[in-house]
């Protein structure tokens, strides 16, 4: 199993030279196994992720893939309206996320690509799309991938997923708080991966002033690889505002307490 980060900032894209080791697009992460990829969030990565999805003349593939949507905050959407594939008509997307307060997945993306937002609605999309309600605790198969979804405490509502191939194990938990106690849905959910991709937007020092924001520590997201003995920890969903030395700075204070973490950078791949 390969896994491959296309967007690892959280909030908002940005850019400029103090952010350019660690990459400026919001939450898209690929994993790859058996010839297949499976993609987590349509945040500003899922472009650049489409964008290399080209034939040798430099035209966009047909592919088959599905999406795992974690929830619906623009930063995780966004990337969706200018993911090339979706509009190839020989494309098959499945699309799988959770129904929020009366709102599918479907319904969702609609939203952001209507009048007048956006000059072109959902509809636009030429591949063939479906989708399908996440379902939490129950795991289904797609492919060679084996995946389950657990809910966890973000504003609005946000699904962990954990993603199973090839006797390996990833686990996707952006956008989550603890609130002052680790989440023993998360352990649970964790327990003996290989991977595990956490929230790790805040300092102790930050969240000090952003409880209820819907974001985690990097202790936290160290506290939960240790409980759930994970073999490696990527830090995850960067603020806009921590740039690539400030980054390096809790990078290594995160490795100086767990050997394996590591912060995730735009373009990385982790061989599982």
């Amino acid at each position: 199993m390969e896994v491959r980060f296309w967007g690892v900032r959280g909030s908002i894209a940005v850019s400029g030279a103090a952010y350019a080791r660690a990459g400026g697009n919001t939450s898209c992460v690929e994993v790859r196994a058996g010839g297949e990829r499976l993609i987590l969030d349509g945040g500003t990565g899922l472009r650049a992720l489409g964008d290399t999805l080209v034939d040798k003349e430099g035209r966009t593939q047909a592919i088959r893939t599905t999406l795992l949507f974690s929830h619906v905050h623009w930063d995780h959407i966004q990337g969706v309206p200018f993911f090339g594939p979706a509009f190839h008509p020989g494309s098959e997307l499945l699309l799988v996320g959770a129904t929020r307060d009366g709102v599918d997945l479907r319904g969702a993306l609609a939203r952001q690509m209507r009048a007048p937002n956006f000059p072109v609605d959902l509809d636009a999309l030429r591949a063939r799309v479906t989708y399908r309600a996440a379902a939490t605790g129950e795991p289904f198969e797609v492919g060679p991938f084996r995946v389950t979804a657990t809910d966890l405490s973000h504003p609005n509502g946000v699904l962990a997923w954990r993603v199973e191939a090839e006797g390996r194990a990833v686990v996707y938990a952006t956008d989550t708080e603890h609130g002052g106690a680790i989440d023993p849905r998360l352990v649970a959910l964790a327990r003996g991966a290989d991977l595990l991709v956490h929230d790790a937007q805040y300092t102790d020092e930050e969240y000090a002033t952003r409880r209820g924001w819907g974001h985690s520590t990097w202790r936290e997201a160290v506290e939960v690889a240790r409980r759930a003995e994970v073999a490696r920890l990527a830090l995850f969903h960067h603020d806009p505002r921590r740039d690539d030395d400030t980054l390096a700075i809790v990078e290594d204070r995160a490795r100086a307490c767990l050997p394996g973490a590591f912060a995730a950078r735009e373009g990385q791949a982790a061989l599982l």
